[in-house]
């Protein structure tokens, strides 16, 4: 039974460890510890771990590294509670200490969205001290095998004493994690506080969606457009103190504040983006309305210099984003985005200011969290992910899903409808086409046409008979070229192949 105790014990020194620490990361920005290990697991795991948990776990993954760290943190703790029962008091707090030092270490090289040291390393030191701290004071006051003396028999175990450290232990580490919940609150308000000019041309009204149940809807909710990133915790930028650098090869240097930003052009334009690690048929594509700066106005102000052919693009965390020049200088609508559908963007989304730039997978253009935008050449860098094996340059390949029938749906005979989206940004869609088992390529409708840069809705009607088929589409961009029926994995630069679905007609 002491043995159990002292594990219970252990647990929960860990606990009101990482509550304090999180509490603090939360208040100075800086990496809790389990996401600064978190965050260098992602960025040394091999490509294909990476490529897995994406295709895999989704956005899930994330969470998931973080209950993993949390339980192996947790495991660890169990064990030192026992050894400190059995008397290695020493060795107990020991393993306690060696446990905040490596979230220390991690905090030093983490990528992370503190603006100095000393708040980088706060919630890591912070939390190595309550660490040390709550497991002396559990095996201090918890069950032991006393040490004998010359002539004294052992101390019995103190239940009430043990009991009253850790409960006040647990209390601290629950009060710590409702604190937390309200600086939560406090950080939602960096938002409300901003509002977003009327932009100088507006997008006309919002583009109906074609109604047929189940088909993704032509604007994606906030709360439902994908999110793919290496971060475990979210940057919470004051705008305030937010500052965007343009520098590099120009012939002027320009520093620009959130708020001068606003008071620059803003176009509002119907975008959709899409993530390389898009498997065909993925979810990992949404498309919103965005509000921003045109790049191209602010390249003009700084002036490009010869030879520039590329842009690094930094977010306050340190990842680093490559996109060709001529993408931002094309008279495509490539912008410094600053609101989506309607309202100031979201934390996980890159508030305060993000980029956007049409027909181009994310990994080469869509930087959240932006602070520094330097106009080079790519023969003198090298960004995050092309570092990690993907290519240089990404423009999206044209691409088409099935939304509506679901793998595996049951249908009934008769009239029957098929319906999903196309896309090809930047160069838009003409045509899609879906094939009923073997049989010729269809014509699909169409939903109106909004821009080049957006996905289109489709619907097919098909005349189902009993028994099992399989339905395949496939989408021709503005240029006339079809989509390929070769398939490929998301790396290194896209995912190709048509998608189909199977279903069950009776």
């Amino acid at each position: 039974m002491h043995r159990f105790l002292g594990a219970v014990g252990g647990v929960v020194a860990a606990g009101v460890a990482l509550a304090v620490g999180y509490l603090v990361a939360d208040l100075s920005g800086g990496p809790w510890p389990v996401d600064a290990v978190g965050v260098q697991v992602i960025d040394w795991a091999p490509g294909s771990v990476k490529d897995w948990a994406v295709r895999s776990l989704g956005t899930a993954d994330r969470p998931l590294l973080r209950v993993g760290i949390c339980a192996a943190l947790v495991i660890v703790a169990a064990v030192a509670g026992l050894i400190g029962a059995r008397g290695r008091r020493r060795t107990a707090v020991g393993v306690a200490g060696g446990l905040g030092l490596v979230g220390l270490v991690f905090a030093v090289f983490s990528r992370s969205s503190a603006g100095n040291l000393v708040d980088r390393l706060l919630p890591a030191t912070v939390t190595l001290a309550v660490a040390v701290a709550a497991m002396w004071l559990v095996v201090r006051g918890g069950p032991h095998k006393a040490r004998r003396a010359a002539a004294a028999q052992p101390a019995g175990f103190d239940r009430r004493r043990f009991l009253l450290t850790v409960s006040a232990l647990a209390a601290t580490g629950v009060a710590s994690a409702g604190a937390t919940r309200v600086v939560g609150v406090s950080g939602n308000e960096l938002r409300a506080r901003v509002r977003v000019p009327r932009p100088t041309e507006a997008a006309g009204p919002p583009r109906a969606s074609v109604d047929v149940p189940g088909i993704s809807p032509f604007t994606t909710p906030n709360s439902k457009f994908y999110r793919v990133d290496t971060l475990l915790q979210v940057p919470r930028i004051d705008p305030r103190d937010w500052e965007l650098r343009v520098h590099g090869l120009v012939d002027k240097e320009l520093r620009i504040s959130f708020d001068q930003l606003l008071e620059r052009r803003l176009v509002e334009r119907d975008i959709t983006l899409t993530c390389v690690s898009n498997e065909v048929g993925g979810p990992y594509v949404g498309n919103a309305r965005w509000i921003g700066v045109p790049i191209a106005d602010v390249l003009r102000e700084a002036g490009v210099g010869d030879g520039a052919d590329a842009v690094k693009s930094t977010s306050v965390d340190g990842l680093t984003i490559g996109t060709p020049l001529s993408a931002l200088t094309d008279g495509r609508d490539a912008i410094f985005a600053v609101a989506m559908n309607g309202e100031p963007l979201p934390f996980e989304h890159g508030f305060p200011v993000r980029m956007v730039v049409p027909g181009l997978y994310g990994y080469v253009s869509a930087t959240k969290w932006i602070v520094d935008f330097e106009v080079t050449r790519f023969q003198d860098f090298s960004a995050y992910w092309t570092d990690r094996g993907w290519s240089v340059e990404a423009p999206i390949k044209t691409s088409a899903r099935i939304d509506v029938p679901k793998a595996f749906a049951t249908v009934k005979a008769g009239p029957a409808i098929a319906a999903g989206v196309a896309w090809a940004q930047h160069r838009g869609i003409r045509k899609v086409e879906v094939r009923v088992d073997n049989g010729p390529w269809q014509p699909a409708r169409l939903a109106p046409v909004d821009g080049p840069d957006t996905w289109r809705q489709w619907t097919f009607r098909w005349d189902a008979t009993p028994g099992t088929h399989k339905l395949t589409v496939r989408a021709t961009d503005a240029a006339g070229e079809i989509q390929t029926d070769r398939q490929a994995p998301p790396r290194p630069n896209g995912s190709s192949g048509l998608h189909n679905t199977v279903v069950m007609v009776e």
